[in-house]
């Protein structure tokens, strides 16, 4: 592997750093966008039963707001409930822009890495291949095994360029695709709960 590795010239440490980017910024995304911590699926209902009854105070908001990042959306908008339908849904949107920063957070950078990776592996073989030429026009071609082999070491760059850029932007597509799925469930409760609270205002 090491082998592998040197003979791909100074791009290669390049390529093996992004993939290894790539691969922490994956794991932590899988963690970090879990549905069930982002949107609990009964928080909706039990912010509902506790309007219906005692109401929200200031300490239950705070609760909210701390217990998800959903909660912590709705209790924006619960926040300024008695200043109209406007105000409460002007205060959804800002907060539920901090959460969706949150939740894309990275995925910049995993399609940078998509992106850059095969160009990082094709500089590396045009340089390889340049200084294979350059040993040709000083030493002559008089060994067709030695210029075989410097054009394979060459190609190596684009090889392990592609192997990294591949999944990476299969991963980028999956992760990308967990994030608005959950960003659709996160303005659809929030939507969900500016609809109710001002229809049962007007009743």
């Amino acid at each position: 592997m090491f082998q592998v590795l040197a003979a791909g010239g100074w791009v290669m440490p390049f390529i093996v750093v992004c993939s290894v980017l790539a691969l922490a910024i994956c794991i932590e995304r899988h963690f970090a966008l879990n549905k069930q911590r982002i949107a609990p699926p009964h928080l909706l209902a039990t912010v509902w039963q506790q309007l219906r009854g005692e109401g929200l105070d200031a300490q239950k908001l705070k609760a909210l707001r701390q217990g998800s990042p959903l909660g912590a959306i709705l209790a924006a908008g619960l926040a300024n409930r008695h200043q109209g339908r406007e105000v409460m849904r002007e205060s959804i949107r800002e907060a539920a822009s901090h959460v969706i920063h949150r939740l894309e957070r990275y995925l910049n950078a995993l399609g940078t890495i998509a992106a850059i990776t095969p160009l990082m592996g094709l500089l590396g073989t045009v340089t390889g291949m340049i200084i294979t030429f350059q040993a040709i026009t000083i030493f002559g071609a008089g060994d067709p095994k030695a210029m075989a082999g410097g054009i394979s070491s060459a190609l190596v760059t684009t090889v392990l360029g592609l192997l990294v850029a591949i999944p990476t932007v299969l991963l980028h597509t999956v992760v990308n695709g967990r994030s608005q799925r959950i960003i659709h469930v996160l303005n659809e409760q929030a939507t969900g709960i500016v609809a109710e609270h001002s229809e049962r205002a007007h009743n």
